[in-house]
């Protein structure tokens, strides 16, 4: 409750966007077989990441485990399979040039902005 009071009160919708929704936990059930014939039941939890696409804005699921942890939040960008990483990152680049009114032949160096 408290982060949704904060979220509302310092929103800005360049910076603030939730593309980070939730962790979904999926259980799979199997049965194996003993050495003595003895059928045995067993399970195998995974999780798996619901992440908000930067670039189409449709839900779309990754393993967990194939995620890095630190990308598991909202200081970083997400794009879905359907849509190509490469054309999001170079309109973002295109924006971020309009904001510092740059041309795209400018030798100042990014650390320096």
């Amino acid at each position: 409750m408290l982060m949704t009071i904060f979220m509302i009160i310092f929103y800005k919708p360049n910076v603030n966007s939730v593309m980070f929704l939730r962790i979904d936990n999926n259980i799979t059930h199997y049965y194996r077989k003993s050495k003595k014939g003895t059928i045995h039941p067993y399970k195998r939890m995974k999780g798996i990441a619901v992440f908000l696409c930067d670039n189409c804005g449709q839900e779309f699921k990754r393993e967990k485990g194939k995620v890095d942890p630190r990308r598991l939040s909202d200081n970083y960008f997400h794009v879905c399979p359907n849509c190509d990483p490469k054309r999001f990152a170079q309109k973002r680049g295109v924006e971020k040039r309009l904001v510092w009114n740059l041309p795209a032949n400018s030798d100042k160096p990014v650390s320096s902005l």
